[in-house]
């Protein structure tokens, strides 16, 4: 799977060897012909082209044999790497939703409610993000916090510890400011 090829040292006429890329250029070509056609934006392509090399290399490191036909492997793992982009994409997309359907107010602001709303802002922005994005997770997006941690691929116990904490710091701030 992967060449070798031997090369002169510029130096002192040794020989070195050096590994090729894993991919040549129609390989390359297909890859980022089948991310394209996948759906995969422009600005992308180059990093699905570098996880399949990527891939290819693991592969080779593991002592795995090689694929019979690396141009058609290389085709399906750009495939797989395409429905993963849209994937992850409908699920941010989908949080966007959520996220953009408890924005709408429910009382008329008066000056009360924008300063705390400015203040909650404020108070936001100064949370680490991982104690921010559980927090915007559980109470903006109203996930439970067995889905916060599935989406987040983190325990559950790390997601109420995260939560703790962040509501802790918050109200903190918001007594801090004299806002509650």
């Amino acid at each position: 799977m992967l060449r070798r090829k031997a090369r002169r040292d510029q130096g002192g006429g040794a020989v070195q060897d050096v590994l090729d890329d894993p991919l040549d250029a129609a390989q390359e070509r297909r890859v980022r012909a089948v991310l394209a056609l996948g759906g995969v934006p422009q600005a992308d392509l180059l990093d699905g082209v570098q996880q399949v090399r990527l891939r290819l290399l693991e592969r080779a490191a593991s002592g795995r044999e090689a694929p019979r036909d690396v141009s058609a492997w290389a085709a399906v793992v750009a495939s797989n790497l395409a429905m993963d982009w849209h994937r992850a994409k409908k699920r941010q997309e989908r949080l966007g939703e959520r996220l953009a359907s408890l924005h709408q107010p429910v009382h008329p602001s008066g000056e009360e409610t924008s300063l705390l709303s400015l203040a909650v802002a404020q108070g936001l922005d100064e949370l680490p993000d991982a104690q921010r994005q559980v927090l915007v997770l559980r109470f903006f997006a109203d996930l439970p916090v067995r889905g916060i941690a599935e989406e987040l691929g983190i325990p559950e116990g790390t997601v109420k510890s995260r939560l703790h904490t962040a509501v802790r710091a918050l109200r903190a701030r918001l007594h801090e400011d004299e806002v509650v």
